[in-house]
């Protein structure tokens, strides 16, 4: 790691272990919560939020010397992302409304990974994709409303598009410069999968224990790890 890219992490250590405490307090207060004026409501209602709005404050540190593509793209998939976390954290049912914001914040992360890589460079990563995403759906399907059933199409085919592509960059730039910062975001888009499956999972199918822990454990580690990739991305770009 050269010299600026050093200082550039030790930068921002204080604003990833803010974020590390916010994820804990938001898990935590999610699962301790007992009805919409419990304080624990009320700690998930401040920390959700802030853990990603955090990582925002990480990512535009990274471009602010110059401005790059990649990770203008990424912050932007992050305002995107905590505007879905408020929607799905508030009393009331403000699904689809998250369910859309999450759906720009994969369509900004495909646009990011398409930056320095060939978009579907591996058609069978993409098969292979294709078929969790079916699956997922497919087993989702007689429990989802009727009116539900389109956007989560659409969403599972973006959310496993920007996984598949994700996994795709990682191989295209394997033996570069950039292949570190890509394996974090491949695995972020990984995580990424596994957290909205769990989610979509739990809310329309399954009660699956400690629900919170799991979907926001993968969701803010998949968050983590795309913005740490935007830390020594070329600066070209």
């Amino acid at each position: 790691m050269s010299y600026p890219e050093t200082l550039r992490s030790e930068r921002n250590s204080a604003v990833y272990m803010a974020f590390f405490v916010c994820a804990v307090l938001a898990i935590l207060g999610s699962l301790f919560a007992n009805g919409d004026v419990s304080g624990w409501r009320w700690l998930h209602y401040l920390t959700k939020p802030t853990a990603t709005l955090l990582l925002l404050v990480a990512v535009f540190k990274n471009i602010s010397a110059s401005p790059r593509t990649y990770g203008n793209a990424v912050a932007i998939g992050l305002v995107f992302a905590a505007a879905g976390d408020a929607f799905l954290m508030l009393p009331g049912d403000y699904f689809l409304a998250g369910l859309i914001c999450f759906l720009l914040t994969h369509c900004a992360y495909i646009f990011a990974l398409t930056r320095d890589a060939r978009f579907a460079a591996h058609p069978g990563v993409f098969g292979l994709f294709a078929l969790v995403a079916f699956a997922v759906v497919g087993g989702l399907w007689t429990a989802l409303p009727p009116e539900m059933r389109i956007p989560v199409i659409i969403y599972a085919v973006a959310l496993g598009a920007m996984a598949a592509q994700a996994i795709s960059r990682r191989r295209q730039l394997k033996g570069t410069s950039q292949q570190e910062t890509a394996r974090l975001a491949a695995y972020g888009g990984l995580l990424f999968m596994i957290s909205d499956s769990l989610l979509a999972y739990g809310r329309f199918r399954w009660q699956i224990p400690y629900t919170p822990l799991w979907v926001l454990g993968t969701y803010y580690a998949a968050q983590y790890l795309f913005a740490r990739s935007t830390e020594t991305h070329d600066n070209k770009r």
